[in-house]
């Protein structure tokens, strides 16, 4: 249940906030500018939103850039070293911005920030960081910054274990105005042997679906039209509710809500994707025929080591079942490639369900080692140059099969959800299928945020060129 003090303190700090800003914007003689940069999955941009709402209430101007904000604010992400280092590298840019500016304010949270690594790094050499939080107490951003303009003249690290705490109704500002991102769980309970998320996450902790189906309806009234309802593994979400629901539940729910014409979800775990989930799918005029399920890898060997819980069978009989009941639905993946121990017999496996499943799109990433997790630990940690071929083998065997399926709606008439000014042509708009395709016509930014008819009529690469209709 979301802690209503907890949101009626937090309120409070944003109106001592907006006297801050008043201040700061007297000494500058102009709006004070921030920068919130995102990296890593759609939790954490739906984080950064949560950040900028608060921002925005106080009174920041949002068109700040890493070069000429007051405040610069890094939502890390910590799945891959190479996401660390990127942010190490961000990082080093603001230090000389820092020297010429003192008054220039650097806050970091996110992930990254739960590895206690990470905090002694920052501790130790970049001192110019004024704030630094984590995951799980995000909602006390206003204070946190209030703090560090108001109250503290060094470093503030502000770090929780964990928390119970869910709150919620707090501004946001959405980056797109008709399709938002609802968290309806936080955390992780899985624990796969590569994984860094249930560290920094912590356990599963689901909202109340009566919070998340009012939240819906709030987007709904402000012009919202379709949802990202995210999770880390939403096929858990209702575990350790009072009230008896699951995700298909949930959704059912979400469906009866009026202005919302498209339902999306992700993560889905393969160990837990029930037959009701599937038929509550196949039967909705709104749930897009999209599935994000993860192999990871197609070996059965490999899967036990990576602690996943299913076989290689397991994961192709679901697979089939999904295809049978849903015949339009895409199917993605995550597939990672040099996991300890892992052989080309193992990548051979992997191939064989790339080629089986037949892949809308799969994305494929070289296995980081992540200190803290049981596998950074294993024996016969694998060469980078096996590696990097068995990940060309494997990339080659993704395209061929996206291919075959990229192509299979030409000459349908879809429903597409205008998102854009075409990147390559400003006189197209680019739309999303219900099938999370991309699509082309021509039209105007007056169509953006609409959904419409488009004809499909020539595919390339991942995505169609149609006309509307």
């Amino acid at each position: 249940m979301e802690n209503t003090e907890e949101l009626k303190r937090q309120r409070e700090y944003i109106e001592r906030l907006k006297g801050t800003v008043i201040r700061l914007k007297d000494s500058l003689s102009r709006t004070p500018k921030c920068a919130v940069v995102t990296f890593g999955c759609q939790m954490n941009a739906r984080d950064s939103e949560k950040l900028a709402g608060i921002l925005k209430e106080a009174g920041f101007a949002l068109d700040g850039t890493e070069s000429d904000a007051d405040l610069v604010i890094y939502n890390t992400c910590s799945v891959r070293d190479n996401a660390n280092q990127k942010v190490y590298g961000h990082l080093g840019s603001l230090k000389p911005l820092k020297k010429k500016n003192p008054g220039l304010k650097i806050a970091m949270c996110g992930c990254m920030m739960q590895e206690q690594s990470v905090i002694d790094n920052i501790s130790r050499n970049y001192g110019f960081v004024d704030l630094v939080f984590g995951t799980h107490n995000i909602f006390k951003f206003a204070e946190l910054l209030y703090r560090m303009y108001e109250e503290s003249a060094g470093q503030i690290i502000d770090i929780w274990e964990s928390t119970d705490d869910q709150v919620e109704d707090l501004p946001v500002e959405r980056k797109y105005s008709y399709k938002s991102g609802v968290n309806i769980m936080y955390g992780c309970n899985n624990f796969c042997t590569y994984c860094i998320v249930p560290y920094v996450r912590g356990r599963e902790r689901s909202r109340d679906a009566k919070e998340i189906v009012r939240e819906i309806e709030k987007l709904s009234e402000d012009g919202v039209i379709e949802v990202m309802l995210l999770g880390q593994n939403v096929n858990s979400y209702g575990k350790g509710l009072d009230e008896d629901i699951d995700f298909s539940d949930l959704l059912k729910e979400v469906e009866k809500i009026d202005g919302i014409k498209r339902i999306r979800f992700m993560t889905s775990h393969p160990k837990d994707l029930s037959d009701k989930l599937i038929d509550t799918i196949a039967s909705s005029e709104k749930i897009c025929r999209h599935i994000h399920l993860p192999l990871q890898s197609g070996s059965d060997r490999i899967l036990k080591a990576m602690n996943r819980h299913y076989t290689k069978e397991s994961y192709l009989g679901l697979v089939r079942k999904i295809r049978e009941a849903i015949p339009d639905i895409a199917i993605t993946t995550d597939i990672i490639i040099g996991f300890p121990g892992e052989t080309k017999e193992d990548v051979d496996d992997t191939i064989d369900v790339i080629n089986k499943v037949e892949y809308d799109n799969a994305f494929t990433f070289i296995y980081s080692k992540r200190t803290g997790t049981p596998a950074a630990s294993m024996a016969d940690q694998v060469s980078e140059e096996f590696a990097s071929e068995q990940f060309n083998r494997v990339l080659d065997a993704v395209r061929e099969c996206a291919s075959k399926r990229n192509g299979m709606l030409i000459g349908r008439v879809e429903e597409a959800l205008v998102e854009s000014i075409s990147d390559n042509d400003p006189s197209m708009v680019t739309g999303r299928l219900s099938n999370n395709s991309m699509v082309h016509f021509k039209g105007d930014k007056q169509l953006i945020g609409s959904i419409v008819q488009v004809r499909l009529h020539t595919a390339g690469g991942f995505y169609y060129i149609g006309d509307m209709v």
